[in-house]
C-alpha cells in the first residue's frame, strides 16, 4: 500500500508543534493527529507510537541540519573558519526553528524510551563532522595534537547544547543565541591553539 508522504510530513511537523507546546510525556497521538488534520488511525499507518514519531522527527530534521552545516563549512578555507561556521550555523538553526530546538534540547532528554530505542545514527554523523573538522585542523598544525578529537567534539557540542537550552527556556527570547557564536568559538579555538613553547 502506498502512503502519502504529504500526510507523513504533516504528522511530523504536527509532532514538533505538539511536543514543544505540551511536552513529550503530556502529548497524545490524538492531539498530533488533530493538529496534522488527519484521523487518529492514520497516524498508525506511518508510526507505531509517539516515540517513533519523535525518533523520525530527530532523524529527518538532523539530516537537514547536517546538510546545512556541511554547506556552510565547505565554503570556508581555514580550520578556524570552518569550526566557526559550524558553531554559527548550529545556533542560527536554533534561532530559526525554536520549537524544533525545544524538542531536540529538552523533550528528547525526558523520553527514556527514545534514549533506549534511538540508535543515534544522525547524531553520530553530526558529531563526526565536528571531530573531523578538529582532526583536519590538527593535521594542518592549527590545533594541538594533545587534545583528543572525541573530547573536543563533546565539549563543544555540550557548550552549544547549553546555550540552546538556555535560550529555549527563556521566556522573552530577547537573547540572541547566535550572538554567542563568536564567544564560544573564541573559547574553544584559543584554548585549542598550539602555543609556541609546545610546537
Amino acid at each position: 500500500m502506498a502512503y502519502s508522504h504529504n500526510k507523513r510530513d504533516r504528522i511530523l511537523q504536527a509532532g514538533v508543534q505538539v511536543f514543544a507546546r505540551k511536552g513529550f510525556h503530556n502529548s497524545r497521538v490524538s492531539e498530533i493527529a488533530r493538529h496534522a488534520g488527519v484521523a487518529d488511525g492514520t497516524i498508525y499507518l506511518y508510526f507505531k507510537n509517539k516515540v517513533e514519531i519523535l525518533i523520525s522527527i530527530f532523524e529527518e530534521e538532523m539530516e537537514k541540519i547536517i546538510n546545512e552545516v556541511q554547506i556552510a563549512v565547505s565554503s570556508q578555507t581555514t580550520s578556524e573558519s570552518r569550526l566557526k561556521a559550524f558553531i554559527q550555523t548550529h545556533l542560527e538553526i536554533v534561532r530559526k526553528k525554536p520549537k524544533l530546538a525545544q524538542v531536540f534540547h529538552l523533550e528528547l532528554r525526558q523520553s527514556n524510551r527514545f534514549l533506549k530505542e534511538y540508535s543515534g545514527t544522525k547524531l553520530r554523523e553530526y558529531l563526526t563532522i565536528l571531530s573531523g573538522l578538529f582532526e583536519a585542523g590538527q593535521a594542518e598544525g592549527a590545533f594541538s595534537a594533545a587534545i583528543p578529537a572525541n573530547i573536543f567534539k563533546r565539549a563543544l557540542f555540550g557548550a552549544l547544547d547549553e546555550v540552546a537550552t538556555h535560550w529555549v527556556l527563556s521566556k522573552n527570547k530577547k537573547y540572541d543565541p547566535v550572538a554567542s557564536a563568536e564567544q564560544i568559538a573564541n573559547i574553544f579555538l584559543y584554548g585549542a591553539r598550539i602555543s609556541p613553547k609546545h610546537k
